[in-house]
C-alpha cells in the first residue's frame, strides 16, 4: 500500500494542476474585425503624429497593428507605422494608442500598455495613408 499512496498522490496532484491551468486562461479576444481595422486606421490617419497636418505628402509603409489588449477593464488598440516624406531623411515612427468601448474609438495618452504585445501587419493603414 505504500507504493500506491505516492502514486495517487502524484496523479492527483498532476489532475489538480492540469485543471487548475485551464481555468486560469483568460477568455480569447476576437480579432478585429475588417470595418474596425478601418476604423483605426482612418483614426490615426487623423492624428498629428501621422502627418494630418502636414503641407507635404507623406507615405506609410509597414504598419503594425496589436490588439485587441485588456488593460484594467480597457480594450485597446496600438498602432505604429514607419511615415516618410514630412522630413527629409530618416522616416518618422508615429504610435497611437486607442480605446474601443461601446463601439466607438478614441485616442489616449498611455504609450507604455503597447510594450511587449505582439502586434501584426496592418496594410490598411499604409492604403489609406498612401492614398491620401
Amino acid at each position: 500500500m505504500r507504493r500506491v499512496a505516492p502514486v495517487l498522490v502524484l496523479a492527483l496532484t498532476l489532475t489538480g494542476a492540469l485543471a487548475a491551468s485551464k481555468t486560469a486562461k483568460p477568455a480569447a479576444v476576437e480579432a478585429p474585425s475588417p470595418a474596425l481595422k478601418q476604423r483605426i486606421a482612418a483614426l490615426a490617419l487623423k492624428q498629428v503624429d501621422f502627418g494630418s497636418v502636414s503641407l507635404l505628402p507623406v507615405r506609410f509603409e509597414g504598419s503594425r497593428l496589436a490588439g485587441p489588449i485588456e488593460d484594467g477593464g480597457r480594450t485597446l488598440y496600438c498602432v505604429s507605422s514607419r511615415m516618410s516624406g514630412r522630413t527629409f531623411g530618416k522616416p518618422e515612427r508615429p504610435k497611437a494608442v486607442m480605446r474601443y468601448a461601446a463601439d466607438r474609438l478614441e485616442v489616449i495618452d498611455d504609450d507604455e500598455v503597447c510594450t511587449g504585445h505582439r502586434s501584426q501587419p496592418f496594410p490598411e493603414l499604409d492604403a489609406l495613408g498612401n492614398a491620401r
